[in-house]
């Protein structure tokens, strides 16, 4: 990847509410806003009630701090930070399913995954599959060495990424949980979970 690519990729992280239709909302503004999404991964954070997006996209017309304030927003979503703007650590995990059916195929597998942070996690008679988690830049190099031995598919996670030392994404954020009716119809109204 050129750096010139790499310069116009914007990596955000977004603290969500962990309920349904957050993604949808979220995908729903990228598309009218007409914003290309490289990748978007979600996952829980040590808080249950709070996931953690990663929207890896093309920057190129836009800053990431105008697509932050779009973000930020919407309805269900805690913070927003651009990552991209500060020293980060991001990975993105591949599995390659690549020909292996003779000595030779093998031979050079064994010599391109020594070259990279990969390894061989399932072997067989026909083909292998190897595993990558590296910075994408990383993974596209490996893809591109892989190519020619013939790749019969293949899985990546996208990109998540952290904020390096102590710019910590973390909010201490508790849902609100709404009032229902006495079942005993006096009309008071009583508050559970707190």
């Amino acid at each position: 990847m050129s750096d010139q690519a790499e310069k116009t990729k914007h990596i955000l992280v977004a603290l969500v509410e962990n309920k349904p239709g957050v993604l949808n909302r979220i995908a729903s503004l990228f598309r009218r806003r007409n914003f290309n999404v490289d990748s978007l991964t979600v996952g829980r954070t040590h808080r249950s009630h709070i996931s953690r997006m990663t929207i890896v996209m093309d920057g190129s017309g836009i800053s990431g701090r105008r697509i932050a304030a779009n973000l930020f927003k919407l309805i269900n979503v805690i913070d927003v930070a651009v990552v991209s703007e500060e020293p980060h650590v991001s990975r993105d995990l591949a599995l390659i399913k690549v020909r292996a059916n003779d000595a030779d195929a093998r031979n050079h597998l064994t010599q391109v995954c020594d070259q990279y942070p990969a390894h061989i996690v399932d072997i067989g008679p026909e083909v292998a599959i190897v595993q990558i988690a590296a910075q994408e830049d990383l993974v596209e190099m490996l893809i591109k060495e892989l190519e020619p031995l013939g790749i019969v598919e293949m899985v990546r996670t996208g990109v998540v990424a952290m904020g390096r030392g102590v710019r910590i994404l973390d909010s201490p954020y508790e849902p609100v949980i709404p009032a229902t009716r006495n079942s005993n119809g006096n009309g008071a109204y009583q508050v559970y979970g707190v």
